[in-house]
């Protein structure tokens, strides 16, 4: 069999989809069913358009958050605070002992920490002087 191996800047979708299965397959024999479930809590402004929110899942007993985003017109009146607080509701109710999320933004990773993450991991130095914060919360 001969490996044919070069850099791309992308493949299509459905190649992507081959390396997926392969690799939910793997995980599937390899550590089991992760009863991953999608959360999300979008946020509408008043003609139905949806102008942010949350998105993330809950799998293997923790809640991931992979975007949050609040519109710049509506910050600073506790809706990340509310959404997060929904999410972390929903993600106990699913039997989850935690959550964890990833920024590379001061202001929000200083609302984490309010809301009672704690820093995990961190990696400096990305470019224009930037770093990103892993960081975790366990529910009690």
């Amino acid at each position: 069999m001969t490996i044919d191996l070069k850099v791309t800047e992308g493949i299509a979708p459905q190649e992507e989809e081959v390396i997926l299965d392969q690799l939910r397959s793997y995980n599937l024999k390899t550590f089991g069913e992760s009863h991953r479930r999608e959360l999300t809590i979008p946020l509408y402004d008043d003609e139905g358009t949806i102008t942010g929110g949350l998105v993330g899942y809950t799998g293997r007993g923790w809640l991931y958050i992979s975007m949050l985003y609040i519109p710049e017109n509506l910050r600073g009146q506790g809706l990340a605070t509310r959404i997060m607080t929904m999410a972390d509701d929903e993600a106990r109710s699913r039997g989850c002992i935690g959550a964890y999320i990833d920024t590379m933004n001061p202001d929000a990773l200083r609302l984490y920490l309010k809301l009672g993450y704690e820093v995990i991991g961190r990696l400096d130095s990305l470019e224009g002087g930037h770093c990103v914060h892993w960081l975790q919360k366990r529910y009690s």
